[in-house]
């Protein structure tokens, strides 16, 4: 059977990492995601505990980005971010790799990297299921770049690996989502995130191997069929 719009929504991340998101912005976010029951909200670090509030009674999730959106940040910040976060209320943790460590192949930095982020939700003292989602940025990597990061952050414990940050050259792209998923197999997810406006755009990304959207257009994805 075909999926409709609305069949959608559970696999959205309904996204505002805009650099000027207000209160209210972040309020109107929460309210659309619960009225849609997307599967959660995408914030900046600083709206965490607003959007927790907001949400306590629903089956969003609140999820935040870490060394966003550069994955520059040293591997401490990273790791102390991700316990503030959780710590403040989020459930999912979006954290962009170090790009620069696996362009100069200094894999095991890379991988340690991400482990001390998933390391870092296990000790929170919160929670045992905090996801972690770990950003490519897929438009600096070639396809065998796209191959071997993957296989390093599967290795490295991570939930899913996940396509852009929505700030680089370019966002999701069918063909990277396709790689990654026949890379990570069915064990992690594959979220495609950056450009995905509409939802024949979003069928494209699922079709690909995703099980996961990222996108500040999840209203109108759900709702493309309705007049």
């Amino acid at each position: 059977m075909a999926i409709k719009p609305r069949d959608m929504a559970k696999m959205i991340d309904h996204t505002n990492l805009n650099p000027t998101a207000t209160v209210d912005d972040i309020k109107k976010l929460c309210a659309e995601a619960n009225e849609h029951e997307f599967a959660s909200v995408c914030i900046h670090p600083i709206y965490v505990p607003l959007a927790a509030k907001l949400l306590e009674d629903s089956s969003v999730k609140v999820c935040t980005v870490v060394g966003f959106p550069l994955g520059a940040s040293t591997t401490e910040v990273k790791s102390y971010e991700t316990r503030n976060a959780i710590k403040n209320g989020a459930q999912e943790i979006d954290m962009v790799m170090n790009i620069g460590a696996f362009k100069s192949g200094a894999y095991e930095i890379f991988k340690t990297d991400i482990k001390s982020v998933v390391d870092a939700t296990k000790k929170s003292g919160v929670s045992s299921d905090i996801i972690v989602k770990v950003i490519l940025e897929t438009c600096f990597l070639k396809e065998e770049e796209i191959v071997k990061a993957c296989e390093i952050i599967k290795d490295a414990g991570a939930d899913f690996v996940k396509t852009s940050t929505g700030f680089g050259d370019y966002g999701a792209r069918v063909e990277d989502v396709g790689i990654m998923r026949k890379t990570v197999g069915r064990e992690v997810g594959v979220k495609a995130s950056g450009g995905i406006k509409n939802f024949e755009q979003a069928l494209e990304m699922l079709d690909a191997g995703a099980n996961r959207i990222g996108a500040s257009s999840g209203v109108t994805i759900v709702t493309d069929d309705e007049e």
